[in-house]
């Protein structure tokens, strides 16, 4: 039998007993109007609504579509939506477990379902940046002959995953993460309506903040982790789910962390403050409870490569790469699996040596030059490759570093006003020891033949 998640006979056994399929299965949405989130995706006479038949004219465009974005944001539910809407079959296939023969299977199936029957197929192939460039070839006769409608999901960049020729037959759709308030409103919906909970339990708000945190803007986990603690709450004779029903429920414990308030602030200071004094399990600790709480990557690696540079600088040059390079990651892979970047990046500049002589460099000119300590750039810097430069005196008298056998030309680099002032103090912390020879060589001859 083909992989068909919602076949006509699971969405009647569906219906006679809502309770045997899990919370989240009941609570999605059968309407685009029903969907949460996406609203770019969502007004009238967008894309998505006009492949549903909306507006004028009926569907238009592709009909393959690929949705990007990360995980529990809808892109299953999109699927079926569509499927619904335009009275078609659905067949889910995971590009995990799923391979050639299976693609083929379920296409010559839509190809007999609509010769014999004039019923259309949506295939939804998950996690299709996990097939191979001869893996997606096989989808392109079908996309091309419209066999199938081919709703293709993945949260990697299809750019970069997909194959140009499916790409370029494809309505590409961009799934944002979900906000909290997108999921409260579904938490809410799930709690009250007749498909989800009927109002067998409560949420208090305290409790519903935690779960909000848990599921980090995946409705899927949300609504999972919801129908867990209700039933757990039920057994107890309990109508309100409360937050230690939740907790034991999920497994993990309620972090006291307020992303919008102080203890934002508080916890992020700290980690920082933890890496700028080589503690390392300290700063952990810290980087645990931003993610358990549900803060964004983004926010934590931004903070990681600002230490880079203000605690650490010269004394570790590979400090910056490491902080760099986690954020790229971060941006790419996104939680859970960013967790481990973060954690390779944090304990990296926690055990790095520290300097903040770039910090305290760059804050002494900047107070100068705000002082109106400048003054005009010496005659012999300035450019001279205009005419009439040489008649001026700009760049006359300069001499070439590269023409030196030291490679270093003893001449006024400074305005006036400046000249002989000092702002980088290095350290001897780590690699900055090489740097505070060469400082102190280099000032050396600078010096050494000016007037």
């Amino acid at each position: 039998m083909e992989p068909d998640l919602f076949t006509a006979a699971a969405e009647e056994r569906q219906e006679k007993d809502p309770a045997a399929s899990p919370l989240a299965v009941r609570m999605r949405p059968r309407t685009l109007d029903e969907v949460v989130g996406q609203q770019h995706l969502l007004k009238p006479g967008s894309p998505l609504r006009r492949l549903v038949g909306e507006g004028n004219g009926g569907p238009a465009g592709p009909s393959s579509v690929i949705l990007w974005g990360p995980p529990g944001t809808g892109k299953t539910t999109l699927a079926y939506v569509v499927s619904k809407a335009t009275d078609k079959r659905f067949v889910e296939l995971s590009a995990i477990t799923a391979g050639v023969k299976e693609v083929r299977a379920v296409i010559d199936g839509a190809r007999r379902a609509t010769g014999g029957f004039g019923k259309e197929t949506v295939l939804f192939l998950d996690e299709i940046h996990r097939f191979s460039k001869a893996q997606q070839d096989s989808l392109l006769p079908a996309v091309e002959n419209r066999w199938v409608t081919l709703i293709a999901a993945t949260t990697e960049n299809p750019y970069f995953s997909v194959i140009s020729p499916l790409l370029s037959r494809s309505l590409l759709l961009t799934l944002e993460p979900l906000t909290d308030d997108d999921v409260r409103g579904l938490l809410r919906r799930a709690l009250a309506d007749e498909r989800g909970l009927a109002g067998a339990v409560t949420l208090p708000e305290d409790t519903e903040s935690h779960l909000l945190r848990i599921a980090g803007g995946d409705a899927r986990r949300a609504l999972t982790a919801l129908e867990a603690a209700a039933g757990a709450a039920l057994d107890k004779g309990e109508t309100e789910i409360g937050l230690t029903t939740l907790e034991e429920t999920v497994d993990r414990a309620a972090v006291k962390y307020d992303r919008d308030g102080d203890q934002h602030y508080d916890v992020a200071s700290a980690l920082i403050k933890s890496i700028r004094g080589s503690d390392v399990d300290a700063a952990l600790h810290y980087l645990a409870r931003m993610i358990e709480a549900g803060e964004d990557p983004r926010f934590i690696a931004r903070r990681l490569m600002i230490s880079a540079s203000e605690d650490i600088g010269l004394a570790d040059p590979n400090a910056l790469p490491i902080a760099v390079a986690a954020a790229q990651a971060v941006a790419m892979i996104g939680f859970p699996e960013a967790a481990l970047t973060l954690s390779h990046a944090t304990i990296a500049l926690a055990l790095a040596p520290k300097s903040n002589s770039a910090t305290t460099a760059i804050g002494a000119a900047m107070a100068d030059v705000r002082a109106g300590l400048a003054g005009p750039v010496p005659p012999h810097l300035r450019d001279g490759h205009y005419k009439g430069a040489a008649k001026l005196g700009h760049a006359q008298g300069y001499v070439y570093p590269h023409d030196l056998p030291e490679g270093i030309a003893a001449q006024q680099y400074a305005p006036d006003a400046l000249k002989g002032r000092e702002y980088y103090t290095p350290t001897r912390h780590g690699a900055e020891a090489r740097y505070a020879d060469a400082v102190e060589w280099t000032r050396k001859h600078l010096r050494r033949k000016q007037p």
